[in-house]
């Protein structure tokens, strides 16, 4: 009987329901008559007839998808996309770099291996093969040779190339990108950072910005794109099912603005969203997975350091002083987040310094570093300098890690710290856009912004503090101090990694006593996701390309 029973079992799971096979196995029959038939199969299979199940076989989902909060990042190819990580992020999808990271760090992207040569200052990369266009043309070398000789000419923003001479291909499958002199964040901000373009498509296009046509965003990645609905807030993507890493798990991926991320996933209308912390519990009661990251986005408060008072930096000491971090977290955040380091550089990075200065919080320090720059109390306790009110604007938007629009008192309480101080402050709350419009073209006094990026490359200080990064949302875009733009040069030409670790170490010293911007906290950064779908979602090692602190790694869905 337990032979019987095995033989159909047998029968059961190799042939299809309502089958020949199936139909005379499920019929009272002898063993003897089975046997016959279980023969027959066995001959059936041995010789291909019919196709064996692929037990390990990774499960495919119709859909994923994947909540955000403001919807709109623009579209997602290189000079179209919003200058912020998620705009990044959903470019990723389409566009694939040279190498790529993974939950363990560097891993080959479209190149399967590389190399850096030191006597001739040359990366070399060994390229993967059979690599597609989403039209169809085949990738090769002249692409990537092609893309770097492009943003050169044509900059874009994520991706530096002052330090890149040129490259050049060597065959169809190897290409060599030549420095023109030791660039140590190469991987971190070119070959990890820089989405290849086809050059059958782009070499016609003058001007990148405007250019809108679909084909502007054909790409080698896991997905290709289908549309953006600005209005809503929605992307579209379907799956490039002869993807050169594996056809991804999921045939569409889409995302849907929502102001309720908790609501969306238990209702299951998102799949995947960034929530705050007091969400977690909840959802953990509820099976789903959450995800936590390192301190590797920080809030902090722009300055105005080209206009006075504040491009005194006594004046800039007066406003840390006045300043409580902690207070800023217990009463706007719960008491979720961590003082931020003055250094900027999260405690989490491997190139940390410990011993930056520190500025306990001391209204009665501020206001006599105030009286010692010639300001006096009016009759209202304000201070005021030659008949004028010290009177500063802040702009305060409803930015947090991941790009996510939530409302917060970061704005309310700085305010009141520094009325303590005796300095008369205007809040202006407006949206995320609008302040990084008036940050980017010097129109305000203080505002509250914030980025990713600190636990990716130690040239993130460079990106964030020094005046290059003309027309960033969120830089410092200081040069007041000669010696701190020579070590931003210099650690940019140390591969050595204690040398380069030392100089690291003297950038976030000076930033701690120069305050070209005061860093506030570091958020907690959290997302969540279902399970069911059989998708692992994870943080990165190092957070994605530059630095983005986000949960959407594109490996997720491909591995």
């Amino acid at each position: 009987m337990i032979r019987e029973k095995r033989i159909r079992a047998v029968v059961a799971f190799f042939c299809p329901k309502n089958s020949l096979i199936q139909e005379i196995s499920m019929k009272k029959r002898p063993v003897s008559h089975l046997n016959r038939w279980v023969g027959i199969l066995l001959f059936i299979l041995v010789s291909g007839i019919l196709s064996v199940p692929d037990l390990g076989a990774v499960k495919k989902v119709e859909e994923i998808r994947i909540g955000d909060g403001k919807g709109d990042w623009g579209d997602p190819n290189p000079y179209r996309h919003y200058p912020r990580g998620p705009g990044y992020v959903r470019m990723s999808w389409v566009f694939d770099t040279l190498v790529w990271k993974d939950r363990n760090g560097y891993t080959p992207g479209l190149a399967r291996s590389w190399k850096y040569d030191p006597e001739n200052q040359s990366f070399i990369f060994e390229l993967q093969k059979g690599v597609k266009w989403h039209d169809g043309t085949s990738f090769s070398s002249e692409d990537v040779v092609f893309t770097v000789e492009y943003f050169k000419k044509h900059p874009y923003q994520w991706v530096p190339m002052e330090a890149v001479a040129g490259a050049q291909g060597d065959g169809p499958e190897r290409v060599i990108i030549k420095l023109k002199k030791p660039y140590s964040p190469f991987l971190a901000y070119v070959g990890g950072t820089m989405p290849v373009i086809p050059k059958h498509i782009w070499e016609k296009v003058n001007d990148p910005v405007r250019y809108h046509d679909q084909k502007a965003f054909t790409g080698t990645g896991p997905y290709k794109f289908v549309d953006f609905d600005k209005a809503k807030g929605t992307y579209l993507y379907e799956a490039n099912r002869e993807y050169f890493l594996g056809e991804p798990k999921a045939r569409r991926l889409i995302y849907m603005k929502t102001g309720k991320p908790l609501m969306s996933l238990l209702s299951n209308k998102a799949d995947l969203v960034n929530i705050q912390p007091d969400m977690a519990k909840i959802l953990k009661e509820k099976g789903m997975t959450v995800l936590e990251n390192k301190k590797g986005w920080n809030k902090k408060l722009m300055i105005n350091h080209k206009k006075s008072p504040f491009n005194q930096k006594t004046f800039r000491k007066a406003l840390a002083y006045a300043i409580n971090q902690q207070e800023i977290i217990d009463k706007a955040h719960r008491g979720f987040g961590s003082p931020a380091s003055y250094g900027l550089l999260s405690p989490d990075h491997e190139f940390y310094n410990p011993n930056t200065l520190t500025y306990k919080p001391d209204s009665l320090r501020a206001r006599e570093i105030l009286e010692s720059l010639g300001y006096t109390r009016d009759a209202s306790g304000f201070y005021e300098k030659d008949g004028k009110p010290l009177q500063v604007e802040i702009l305060a938007s409803n930015i947090s890690a991941a790009g996510e629009s939530s409302t917060d008192r970061d704005g309310e309480i700085i305010k009141k710290q520094l009325e303590d101080a005796g300095i008369g402050v205007k809040l202006t709350n407006m949206e995320q856009t609008t302040t990084d419009d008036r940050v980017r073209k010097w129109e305000f006094d203080l505002a509250i912004s914030g980025h990713g990026g600190l636990l990716g490359d130690a040239t993130i200080l460079n990106r964030m503090i020094s005046p290059r990064f003309k027309g960033s949302v969120n830089s410092a875009r200081y040069g007041a101090n000669p010696e701190l733009l020579g070590l931003f040069d210099a650690q940019n030409v140390e591969m050595d990694v204690g040398k380069r670790k030392a100089l690291v170490w003297k950038i976030q010293e000076i930033h701690a006593d120069d305050l070209p911007a005061i860093p506030l906290y570091y958020s907690v950064s959290m997302s969540a996701y279902n399970p069911g779908k059989g998708i692992q979602w994870y943080y990165t090692k190092g957070d994605m390309a530059v630095g983005i602190p986000i949960s959407q790694n594109k490996m997720s869905l491909v591995e």
